[in-house]
């Protein structure tokens, strides 16, 4: 752990080739690390004003003690914006290399900001506008010219038409010259409001909005299920017919030569491997029910097999491995169970309607039961019977016991040699695929909030998912560094949030963000997180507005 020495402020002069000496200025903290003092830039300050820099310097001269410059004459202490979760996020970003994917000028800081907005606050544009006005982000990011909403959605267009260049950078800070050899694949779909979608389409809706678009969203995460890159397709595109882009993207963008895809079953099928053995690529996926069904049938497989430790058949080339998860076995005896309980207690009351009501039609009751028998599934093992004006429920235990024969049963086929990977390995493998639906489920609807969407344009949308993926890799980050804390990666940014700057404000105008001591509670999130708070910041003063006043209810009297 590095241990913290100081911060200052530090001028070079250095001659250009026209002759002329020109200086820079530099906030630099020095810290001590293995036995060396490293310095490190917090902010360039050559472009700041020198009264700002003056009082940079004030404020470190006396940050042991800020009470002695509030009686410093020409000297004023303010309240500051919030520093502390938009610093921290800051920082992880940098350290993922996600400030430098996104570039230095005003569109990458642009870029950054909705990043971090998303990660504290997931609203609107116009709210991360009103996030910026409370939190020190100009200050933090270094953005020096103002913006509203609509420099936000247009930079949604610059984050669109630059994402294979952002994702190809991403890619190669965090890899090097190291190929991954595993790609986890899978998509979801997410709803839309409205109609004016461009991507929009009726499909497969996982979310359970009937009668609202959607549009469909494929996510390639590495070996570690750290994501590579996002994509979007139209809300009508088939889960098989997004494979085909990734196979190109890990070829011929990522330049990979021996490469596994992982994905879950109906996701490569035989179009999907065509197209993997073309690249010289090889997978991992599940077959369905009714092709376990065909390789019993056929000999291929037995029931004898399926056991809760891994065991493996080879045929012609492919490798099939079997298991049986008791646990799995379990839930789905337990979730039978409640079906025929849910049914009889319909049959209870039904029956109960029709002996207190003398012209009600047993005909109707009788339809009520078998449509709730049907959308539960359970047909095939339960079915109703009549006896005059009373209902009976009748369960056929041996075809109960045979639509329960594969209960916890599940295939893997691959196509990987065992001397590249074993069971074990293509087993635990395909388990990764929960990486995806983690991303997924904290990416839709536990923290990020990508849904529901209310942008318009294919770019915009575009733009919006790649926020979102982008503001999951420094989630991820910070998940994995509170893990020993007793909180959620939202209630440690909520409580980084609550530290605020002093503002040093000298006469003339020009000021600085002192940073004070963090209290406990959020000393032990950065310490965590490995994060160093500066002393003091530039404030940049950078006009933050929003096109759009608050309704008249909502104004403060």
């Amino acid at each position: 752990m590095p241990y913290y020495v100081g911060m200052h402020i530090a001028r070079a002069l250095w001659p250009s080739s026209n002759g002329k000496l020109y200086q820079s200025i530099y906030l630099r903290e020095s810290f001590r690390q293995d036995g060396k003092v490293k310095k490190r830039d917090i902010a360039n300050l050559t472009h700041c004003d020198p009264a700002q820099i003056a009082a940079i310097e004030l404020a470190l001269k006396h940050r042991g003690d800020l009470t002695v410059l509030g009686s410093l004459d020409r000297i004023q202490l303010q309240e500051g914006a919030s520093v502390g979760a938009v610093w921290t996020a800051a920082e992880v970003a940098r350290r993922l290399g996600l400030s430098k994917a996104l570039g230095p000028d005003f569109a990458g800081q642009l870029a950054l900001w909705q990043v971090v907005a998303r990660l504290l606050d997931q609203g609107s544009r116009l709210s991360a506008v009103r996030l910026a006005q409370a939190h020190a982000a100009c200050d933090v990011l270094g953005i020096r010219r103002g913006f509203d909403e609509n420099d936000l959605y247009e930079n949604l267009t610059w984050l669109s038409q630059h994402q294979e260049q952002i994702e190809e950078r991403l890619f190669a800070l965090r890899r090097g010259l190291r190929k991954p050899e595993l790609f986890l694949y899978d998509v979801t779909s997410s709803y839309l409001e409205g109609e004016c979608n461009a991507l929009g389409g009726y499909g497969y809706n996982r979310d359970g909005k009937k009668g609202k678009k959607q549009i469909v969203i494929g996510l390639l995460c590495d070996e570690e299920g750290e994501p590579v890159s996002t994509e979007v397709f139209r809300g009508n595109t088939q889960d098989t017919q997004t494979f085909g882009s990734q196979v190109r993207k890990a070829s011929q963008r990522f330049g990979c030569q021996r490469v596994t895809f992982v994905g879950d079953r109906g996701m490569i099928k035989s179009g999907q491997i065509e197209e993997l053995s073309k690249a010289g690529f090889h997978y991992i996926t599940a077959i369905t029910k009714p092709q376990i069904e065909a390789l019993l049938s056929g000999g291929v497989l037995q029931m004898a097999l399926f056991d809760d430790q891994v065991c493996q058949i080879q045929q012609e080339g492919l490798r099939y491995v079997l298991r049986r998860n008791p646990a799995r076995a379990e839930e789905m005896a337990a979730s039978r169970a409640s079906k025929q309980a849910s049914v009889e207690e319909l049959v209870k009351e039904r029956t109960q309607y029709l002996a207190q009501h003398a012209k009600a039609k047993a005909s109707a009751a009788e339809k009520k039961v078998r449509a709730k028998i049907a959308r539960l599934k359970a047909g095939a093992w339960l079915r109703m019977e009549t006896e005059g004006r009373s209902l009976k429920l009748v369960a056929d235990e041996q075809a109960r016991q045979e639509a329960a024969r594969l209960d916890g049963c599940y295939v893997l086929k691959t196509d990987l040699p065992e001397t590249a990977a074993s069971k074990q390995v293509v087993h635990d493998r395909y388990k990764d695929l929960t990486e995806v639906e983690i991303a997924f489920r904290t990416s839709k609807t536990a923290h990020l909030e990508l849904r529901p969407i209310n942008v318009r344009t294919e770019e915009h949308t575009r733009g919006h998912v790649l926020v979102v993926m982008l503001a999951y890799l420094i989630r991820r980050e910070l998940s994995r560094a509170w893990v020993g804390l007793d909180l959620t990666v939202e209630e440690g940014l909520a409580q980084l949030a609550t530290l605020c700057s002093m503002e040093v404000k000298v006469e003339g105008g020009a000021s600085c963000l002192r940073i004070p001591e963090p209290r406990p509670a959020s000393a032990a999130l950065l310490k965590a997180a490995s994060i160093r708070m500066p002393e003091v910041l530039p404030h940049l003063a950078t006009r933050v507005v929003t096109r759009h006043s608050l309704p008249s209810r909502r104004q403060l009297p």
